[in-house]
């Protein structure tokens, strides 16, 4: 089981990281949302359409204050989120999000379904990730702290456009990966982009693995992403190697 660090833990280590925080994976996750369920007093209801705006706009997070008692007859509520890759890969669900907490406001309804187009404060418990890799929590103060990926808004555009328009692109990438055994990669499409870099899904007849790309430094803004995926094109073009798809 994975637990995520505090942000203020001394580092261990001088090197730059090369993939988000668990708290910026939960927080670029909210951002790029577009569908979300709310489950509150036993109602699970499924919520559409979003309008690209950061959930945490709608759902104003509290700490949750010490307390002896019970929750004071306060309805639980749970946020539930799926990361899902647009590009066509097998297994396309990159990650679940489940904020927990309890109504410290009325949850605004009309007909029974949510209305976000008013705010609701929420006593945060915690957040929960979920990942091919293991699970997280993550706590307020963390998630407080991380920020959204600057790419995170414009990701599944980037992707379809690259896999659509540019396939050879994704073959000439492969040339930054270890040397795989002859005819072992069946397809390899891109799973994910984020301020640190490119991932790529490899899959083979018996499972997928995925390999990261980093960019020479990570992003700061999306009109930076153009000269980093050209970096790692122009590092892949000078190297010599025989990672080849099947015709």
């Amino acid at each position: 089981m994975r637990m995520s660090g505090a942000p203020g833990t001394p580092a261990t280590s001088t090197a730059a990281p090369t993939r988000p925080t668990d708290a910026e994976r939960v927080r670029s996750i909210l951002a790029a949302a577009h569908s979300m369920t709310v489950v509150t007093d036993g109602l699970r209801t499924e919520v559409r359409q979003m309008d690209g705006s950061d959930v945490l706009g709608r759902f104003h997070l509290h700490p949750t204050p010490a307390r002896t008692l019970p929750q004071d007859g306060r309805p639980a509520i749970r946020l539930e989120f799926t990361d899902v890759s647009p590009a066509p890969v097998r297994d396309r669900v990159r990650a679940r999000v489940t904020i927990l907490g309890h109504l410290l406001t009325p949850f605004p309804a009309q007909g029974g379904a949510p209305d976000l187009s008013e705010s609701t404060c929420v006593e945060y418990a915690q957040a929960v990730l979920e990942t091919a890799e293991g699970r997280s929590y993550i706590g307020l103060d963390e998630l407080d702290e991380a920020y959204p990926d600057p790419l995170a808004p414009y990701e599944a555009g980037m992707l379809t456009h690259l896999l659509d328009d540019h396939p050879e692109l994704v073959t000439l990438l492969l040339r930054l990966i270890p040397q795989q055994p002859a005819g072992s990669v069946l397809r390899a499409l891109p799973l994910a982009m984020d301020r640190y870099g490119i991932t790529l899904r490899l899959e083979t007849r018996h499972g997928h693995r995925d390999l990261r790309l980093p960019f020479p430094s990570p992003l700061d803004d999306v009109e930076q992403s153009g000269a980093q995926i050209q970096a790692l094109l122009s590092a892949a073009r000078r190297r010599s190697h025989r990672n080849t798809l099947p015709a």
